[in-house]
């Protein structure tokens, strides 16, 4: 069947782009997305909401040291970009006037819209730009935002393991749903759909990590079709491969995160100072529909999204862009490397970096690639050998970051790369020597940057999210931090190096425990045996996977006189009230003298000082005791 040529019809204060198989219709000058058209429904999205809460941009910000400003982004000039038979590019721009009065938003935004002949679905992008002599302001969020017809749209796909009949929005008002202590979590005690009954509904409890995501959506009945957001690269979104984003949640809503501040804090705001330039292009990401007149081939959706993300990624960076700040392909670079690990208390040979991390970003501190927020981040994994290939960067200077599952710290090359168009930069003699002092005395866990080794509890039952029952997701649950209570009420876990089993025996989270009428400090106890002590300085290493609001003192064999480390209100992630496995990661490196530590029988504890506070918790995602370097002095007896 030939392709049917792109129509643009302007309508009073509507905008259409059709192409035989999906119609848009968009406000103008304001840039909202109306209606979609699609498979013999007139429109996708939520009839019940407003024209501006339909298919939006928002963001939050504020003006330093003030108050959370949240705002919808709308257009004040309407224009045609590109308008041919076979595309049509339109653009909803608000430039920002340094001297208008009052307090805006100090960003000129230009969101555009992309609709191709034969294609089923649209890109969206957008421009964000500051021009000279702007006020100072922080960014927190911002991203775009889809709300579907409530009456067709009950099934969710975020992963192949990832997958259900999601509740109505009426089930999160009083009546039908009780508000939980986490205000976003709400039990659903008469939901409209009574297979429902008993369980939780939080949408952090479908976030995603950005290396793990790429594709989620909807699939509405009657008649079958998919809603699906998909991510052909992740370079503009803020906090790189590790950061956690929203994905969809009960609306039903359809989300493309493109910066923001959960699972690590304000430490990733972006701060811009008074008359900082700026400018940055978020996506452009695909919005793909597809449809099937058979029931028993609904799933079929999933498997079809997934195959068109593939198709999304082999085509970045794509060559229809229209702006001259979207980079096609002979305008960006690429870097090519092996790295490889130096660890001469694992092996006296160069160990090859195996499915390590590897990424370019403007971040100058080791491991600050995490909060980066202003600048593109571009991340591949390497192969069993510790080989890389970045493609698609775009020019500029930048330093290689990274991490190795198996080994604790960051990796940083000081040195500057520069990435230049048309050009592949080699980059050689790439070592990573982890941190490490001595021999290990012995270890706890794995270090991969979360807690996933460790031992998550069965939800309580009053709590369920059947979707995380049987899964690898089951810290996804509602209320586990009071489930350390419920495994030790009364005296705190010990942990008994050689015998206790950390995925049976270390819980996931340290948090405090529940009493009568307030939560209580909990500590922690290592138990190990050492055959002799050697005269010198000991190391601990504690990493870290998320921590939030947290008192965390470190004593040696003696709570009294034994503190060998203090840290105070340590994060802000709050992973533990949203149902996450990891944060912000951070790595502790302890002194401990050896005259604290006695041949035979020795304890350290890890204190939650920080009381009255449930959702308090430390993370940790490995922790090791290192012997003094061989150049240390002789053993005591």
């Amino acid at each position: 069947m030939a392709k049917k040529k792109v129509k643009l019809i302007t309508k009073g204060s509507q905008v259409t782009l059709d192409n035989g198989l999906v119609r848009l219709t968009i406000s103008k000058p304001q840039g909202y997305i109306t209606a979609i058209k699609y498979a013999g429904v007139d429109n996708l999205l939520d009839l019940k909401s407003s024209e501006s809460s339909r298919g939006y941009w928002d963001i939050n910000w504020s003006l330093p040291g003030g108050k959370d400003r949240y705002q919808l982004l709308s257009g004040a000039e309407y224009s045609v970009v590109q308008m041919n038979s076979d595309r049509v590019e339109v653009s909803f721009k608000n430039t920002y006037d340094p001297a208008a009065e009052g307090i805006k938003l100090p960003l000129t935004v230009d969101t555009r819209y992309v609709l191709q002949s034969g294609v089923s679905g649209f890109h969206c992008y957008a421009i964000y730009e500051r021009p000279p002599n702007c006020r100072a302001f922080d960014l927190a969020q911002t991203r775009m935002v889809f709300k579907l017809r409530q009456e067709k749209f009950h099934y969710m796909a975020i992963t192949d393991e990832k997958q259900r009949i999601m509740p109505m929005p009426e089930d999160l008002l009083p009546g039908r749903g009780k508000q939980l202590i986490v205000p976003e979590s709400v039990l659903l005690v008469n939901p409209i759909n009574p297979d429902l009954k008993g369980e939780v509904d939080d949408k952090y409890q479908y976030s995603v990590d950005n290396k793990d995501g790429g594709v989620h959506g909807w699939i509405s009945s009657g008649p079958i079709v998919g809603f699906w957001v998909i991510f052909p690269s992740h370079e503009f979104r803020n906090g790189g491969p590790t950061k956690q984003n929203l994905t969809v949640h009960t609306g039903p809503a359809c989300l493309a995160m493109f910066h923001g501040t959960h699972y690590i804090g304000e430490v990733i705001l972006a701060h811009f100072e008074e008359g900082e330039t700026w400018r940055k292009v978020f996506g452009p990401f695909f919005v793909y529909l597809n449809s099937t007149s058979n029931v028993s081939d609904a799933y079929n959706l999933w498997l079809d999204a997934k195959k068109q993300r593939l198709q999304e990624e082999m085509a970045w960076p794509y060559d229809f862009i229209s702006s001259p700040y979207y980079l096609s392909a002979n305008e960006r670079g690429s870097a090519i490397g092996k790295l490889v690990v130096l660890d001469r208390f694992i092996l006296s040979s160069l160990i090859p970096a195996k499915n390590a991390y590897i990424g370019l970003s403007t971040a100058t501190e080791e491991g600050g690639w995490q909060t980066e927020s202003k600048d593109y981040q571009f991340w591949v994994k390497t192969d069993s050998q510790g080989n890389f290939i970045i493609k698609n960067a775009i020019p500029g200077v930048y330093r290689l970051h990274g991490w190795v599952p198996g080994f604790v710290g960051d990796y940083l090359d000081t040195r500057l790369v520069t990435i230049s168009a048309g050009s592949q930069t080699e980059l050689s003699h790439l070592t990573f020597k982890p941190p490490r002092d001595g021999p290990t005395i012995w270890e706890i866990g794995f270090p991969d940057r979360t807690a996933m080794g460790f031992y998550v509890p069965d939800v309580n039952p009053m709590y369920v999210n059947r979707l995380f029952l049987n899964g690898p997701e089951k810290y996804r649950q509602y209320g586990l931090w009071d489930r350390y209570t419920d495994i030790h009420p009364e005296s705190d876990q010990v942990f008994s190096i050689g015998i206790s089993d950390s995925k049976k025996e270390w819980f996931f989270a340290h948090v405090d425990r529940r009493g009568a009428d307030k939560y209580q400090p909990t500590t922690w106890t290592i138990k190990f045996n050492l055959d002799s002590v050697t005269n010198g300085t000991y190391k601990l290493r504690l990493a870290i996977a998320s921590a939030t609001r947290s008192d965390l003192q470190v004593f040696v064999n003696s709570k009294d006189e034994g503190m060998v480390f203090e840290v105070m209100n340590l994060g802000n992630d709050n992973t533990i009230c949203r149902h996450g496995i990891h944060g912000l990661y951070r790595l502790f490196s302890i002194d401990v003298s050896s005259s604290l530590l006695i041949k035979g029988d020795n304890s350290i504890f890890l204190t939650q000082a920080r009381g009255g506070d449930a959702l308090c918790a430390i993370l940790y995602d490995y922790l090791r005791l290192e012997a003094p370097s061989s150049k240390s002095k002789s053993s005591e007896e």
